[in-house]
């Protein structure tokens, strides 16, 4: 099933998920150097980047379901498609929720509580990329009907196999 969203020949949805996973990565690396170091820096630069990347991830979501829109209904693709979207809109919420949670600190200091909220957000963003994985990867979902090894070039159009 070939992406709605697309450019430059490729799925956007893809091409943007790398961003907020990155950011929300990073993210809890800060606040892990925050605590082992106790550097200001460190507490602001996790503040910015869980900013940062649930912005990112709200804007790779949107492609994401466009996306799904145009799976087929009753599909095992449509459902894990449907648990791909929402467990990681609950992984963007509990990242939200931790950075909300060190807005009253002066220093943006990450607490033990906004911590456990950034954890678990990675644990769900790990589930949700790999129900992505299984979208793509098992289901074909977002996959170019003429992909292979010896594709054209997917900024040349298309080649179509003879009809037989």
């Amino acid at each position: 099933m070939r992406s709605r969203a697309r450019m430059a020949g490729h799925a956007i949805h893809p091409m943007l998920i790398v961003f907020p996973l990155g950011l929300l990565f990073t993210a809890v690396c800060f606040d892990g150097l925050y605590f082992a170091t106790a550097t200001t820096n460190f507490a602001v630069a996790g503040a910015y980047t869980t900013a940062a990347g649930v912005l990112g991830g709200v804007l790779a979501a949107m492609f994401g379901w466009v996306d799904w829109f145009s799976i087929p209904g009753k599909t095992r693709a449509k459902r894990v498609g449907l648990i791909h979207g929402l467990v990681n809109g609950v992984a963007l919420a509990v990242f939200a929720v931790s950075w909300l949670l060190r807005l009253d600190q002066v220093t943006w200091r990450p607490t033990v509580l906004s911590i456990s909220f950034a954890l678990g957000g990675l644990v769900l963003a790990a589930i949700g990329g790999w129900l992505g994985g299984e979208l793509v990867e098992r289901l074909g979902v977002g996959v170019d009907p003429d992909a292979g090894f010896d594709a054209s070039s997917s900024l040349r159009g298309h080649r179509r196999a003879p009809a037989a």
